[in-house]
């Protein structure tokens, strides 16, 4: 219904049902996502996006179905099969039918104009242990060695020998580096307290 007018803006635009399935997309949308029509459509706009922000947008799509409101802004990370991840921002538009319920919702995607090297994990490799992960958190919580160690029966030599495989695998030089360089890769869920690893991403 408005492949004509945006088939030649450069933006991203899909229409999704009430479900948050889409129904269509314009071919900006397919070539963005590195999809097909046939990929695409039917499927669910959330099986696009990196785990790391599928909760925070999934928050968002339900105060539009549920008719809090009618628009929203979000900022997202999309994959791309075989390719790096791209990140953008995402807007949401409640489409009412006659009898004022919420019938589709509109999706506009502005990649971020000037990416830079691609960090963000897909989620194919697994990159932590379970006792990375553990570690990871207690890092990003702020949690002692001392207190790490107590919680997870290991000894304190035994905590920051996690910590520097760690360091060495995010390549990065300290605590806070390692934190930072986690988030921006994804591997924390957005907007949680305190820090989870995502499990896309432990073996």
């Amino acid at each position: 219904m408005f492949r004509p007018f945006f088939d030649r803006s450069g933006m991203c635009l899909a229409s999704l049902d009430a479900r948050v399935r889409v129904v269509e997309a314009n071919v900006d949308f397919f070539r963005q996502f590195g999809r097909s029509a046939t990929e695409v459509c039917g499927q669910s706009f959330y099986d696009l996006l990196h785990p790391s922000v599928r909760e925070k947008v999934e928050q968002q799509f339900a105060r539009l179905t549920e008719g809090r409101r009618v628009r929203f802004a979000e900022r997202m990370v999309a994959v791309r099969p075989g390719e790096p991840a791209f990140a953008g921002e995402l807007t949401g538009i409640a489409v009412h039918g006659e009898n004022g319920q919420v019938e589709s919702i509109m999706v506009m995607v502005r990649p971020e104009k000037y990416e830079r090297e691609p960090q963000v994990l897909t989620g194919r490799k697994k990159l932590l242990t379970a006792m990375d992960a553990r570690i990871l958190e207690g890092v990003a919580s702020g949690v002692s060695t001392v207190q790490l160690a107590a919680m997870l029966y290991l000894s304190r030599g035994g905590v920051e020998y996690h910590v520097s495989t760690l360091l060495r695998k995010l390549k990065v030089s300290n605590r806070p580096a390692l934190v930072s360089k986690a988030y921006s890769m994804g591997i924390f869920g957005v907007g949680s307290w305190p820090p989870r690893v995502l499990p896309d991403y432990v073996k």
